[in-house]
C-alpha cells in the first residue's frame, strides 16, 4: 500500500499507468542513503574527467560566463559562481528549514536531549579547526580553519546504510542531530569569519526583504510565486553587501512557519462537514459542490505546515540534483602525489580524520561527566568514537568553505585533502563500527 495513494487499504486513488514510473522513482527518493550514492558517483566522474585527456575541456565548463545586461548594468558570473552562490543558496535553505524543524519539534527543542549533539558538535568544530591552526598559524593557507569543521551528512547517513540495520538507531539520531548543529556552526563561520568587504546599502536592501517576508507571514499570505520574488531579492541584496548569499536562503529557511494554520482538531470538523454534504441533498448543487471542495482543499492544505511543505518539495532537488552538481563543478581536481604532502592538504586530514573523532568524543566525555548529557540507549563510547570518526567525512561543506577561504593557488590542494581525509574517515570509521557492532553481537548471544 503506497502512502501517496491510499489512506486505507479500501480508499485508494484509481491507479494510472505514470503511477508505474513515478512511485517506484518516489521510493528510490525517500532513502536517505541514496543521496549519498548519487553524490559519490558524481564526485567520481569529476575526478575522473579533471585526470582524463578531456580535463582542460571539463574544467573551463564551469568557467563559462553567465548572466544578464540591462544598458549599463551587468549581473554575469561564471558557471561555478551561479552553482555556488545561487543554487547553493537553495540548499543553504533547506538547511534552515532543518534547522528550524529541529529546533521547534525535533531532538533540538529539549536542551536535555539537545546536550549530547551540540558538545559533540561543538568540540567536532573547535578541535578539528586548533589542529589546522596548529599546522597553518601564521602561513598561507592560515584562512582554511573553517574547511575542517564541517560534517557532509549526506555519506555518512550512506555510510551507515552500508552497515544495514545492526546500526542503533539512537546513533542515527545523534549524528543527524549532531549534523543540524554543526550546520548552524558553518553558517555562523560562514557569515563571520569569511565576510570580507562589507556594503551597507544593498544589505539594507536584503534586509529590507526580510522585513517584507515577516510582514507578509504575519499578514498570512500563502502565495509561494510572491514568496520565491521576495526572497530573490533578499539573495541579490545579501549577494552584493558581501555576506555570501547562501546566508540569505538560511535566513529564509528559519522565518519558515513550522507550524500548520489548521490543527487535527479543525481538519476533523472540516472532513465531518464533508461527510454530512456527501449525505445531503447540497451534492447535487454544482456551485456549493465546488465551494464545498475548495474550502476542503485549503483546510487539507493548511493541515501542513509551509516548513514541512517546502522541505518535502526542495529535499529531493537539493539531494538528488543541486549537491551532485555542486560536487562536479568543484570536486575536479588534478590527483599528484605530492599534493597529498602539501602543507594546507595535511592540515585539513589531520582535523578531519583526527580533530573531528578526538573533539566529539572529548566533548560529549565531558557533557556526560559534568551531568548535562548522557550517552542514548544502545550507544556506547566505542560506537560514539566511530561514530566520530565517521562526521570526520566534511567533503559538501568542506569544499564549499575552501572555495571561500583559499585562493587558486591553494584551492587544488585543499581539495585533495578534503577528499582524501573524507575517504579516510568513511572507511575507517566503517571498518571501526563494524567491528565494534559485532563484537557487542556476540557478546549478547554468549551464555549467561
Amino acid at each position: 500500500m503506497e502512502e501517496n495513494r491510499c489512506i486505507s487499504p479500501d480508499v485508494c486513488f484509481p491507479e494510472k499507468p505514470i503511477d508505474r514510473v513515478v512511485e517506484p522513482v518516489a521510493r528510490f527518493l525517500h532513502v536517505e542513503s541514496a543521496s549519498g550514492v548519487v553524490l559519490l558517483i558524481f564526485t567520481a566522474a569529476a575526478l575522473a574527467l579533471a585526470n582524463s585527456s578531456l580535463s582542460q575541456e571539463f574544467l573551463a565548463i564551469w568557467k563559462t560566463p553567465v548572466g544578464l545586461s540591462f544598458g549599463s548594468f551587468e549581473f554575469r558570473y561564471s558557471l561555478r559562481h551561479w552553482i555556488n552562490d545561487g543554487l547553493m543558496a537553495v540548499f543553504f535553505f533547506v538547511v534552515g528549514l532543518e534547522v528550524k524543524r529541529e529546533i521547534v519539534v525535533g531532538e533540538l527543542r529539549d536542551m536535555r536531549l539537545a546536550a549530547l549533539p551540540i558538545a559533540a558538535a561543538l568540540g567536532g568544530m573547535l578541535v578539528p579547526a586548533m589542529i589546522y591552526l596548529f599546522f597553518q598559524w601564521g602561513r598561507a593557507g592560515q584562512d582554511g580553519w573553517g574547511i575542517p569543521m564541517a560534517t557532509d551528512i549526506a555519506f555518512v547517513v550512506g555510510c551507515l546504510a552500508v552497515l544495514g540495520p545492526r546500526v542503533p538507531r539512537s546513533l542515527r539520531i545523534l549524528l543527524l542531530s549532531l549534523a543540524i548543529a554543526d550546520d548552524i556552526g558553518a553558517i555562523l563561520v560562514i557569515a563571520v569569519g569569511y565576510t570580507s568587504e562589507l556594503r551597507l546599502p544593498a544589505l539594507a536592501w536584503g534586509f529590507a526583504g526580510i522585513g517584507l517576508v515577516i510582514v507578509l507571514i504575519r499578514l498570512g499570505v500563502r502565495s509561494h510565486p510572491l514568496y520565491v520574488l521576495v526572497g530573490a531579492g533578499v539573495w541579490f541584496g545579501f549577494h552584493e553587501s558581501g555576506v555570501h548569499a547562501t546566508i540569505a536562503g538560511v535566513i529564509l529557511g528559519l522565518l519558515t512557519p513550522a507550524r500548520p494554520q489548521v490543527g487535527r482538531r479543525l481538519l476533523a470538523k472540516f472532513t465531518e462537514t464533508l461527510g454530512d454534504f456527501l449525505q445531503g441533498e447540497s451534492w447535487q448543487d454544482t456551485g456549493q459542490r465546488h465551494r464545498m471542495m475548495l474550502s476542503v482543499r485549503r483546510a487539507a492544505r493548511e493541515s501542513v505546515s509551509p516548513l514541512e511543505r517546502a522541505e518535502t518539495v526542495l529535499h529531493p532537488w537539493v539531494s538528488f540534483v543541486i549537491m551532485p552538481l555542486f560536487a562536479f563543478a568543484n570536486a575536479g581536481v588534478s590527483i599528484q602525489l605530492s599534493g597529498f604532502t602539501d602543507p594546507v592538504a595535511a592540515a585539513i586530514m589531520a582535523g578531519l580524520g583526527t580533530g573531528k573523532p578526538i573533539g566529539i568524543f572529548l566533548f560529549s566525555w565531558l557533557a556526560v561527566r559534568f551531568g548535562l548529557a548522557r550517552l542514548p540507549v544502545g550507544v556506547t563510547w566505542g560506537v560514539l568514537s566511530a561514530g566520530g570518526v565517521l562526521a570526520g567525512i566534511g567533503f559538501t561543506m568542506s569544499l564549499f568553505i575552501a572555495g571561500l577561504a583559499l585562493g587558486e593557488d591553494m584551492l587544488e590542494a585543499a581539495k585533495i585533502g578534503i577528499l582524501a581525509g573524507s575517504a579516510g574517515c568513511a572507511l575507517s570509521g566503517m571498518i571501526l563500527l563494524r567491528w565494534l557492532l559485532a563484537k557487542a553481537s556476540i557478546k549478547a548471544e554468549m551464555p549467561l
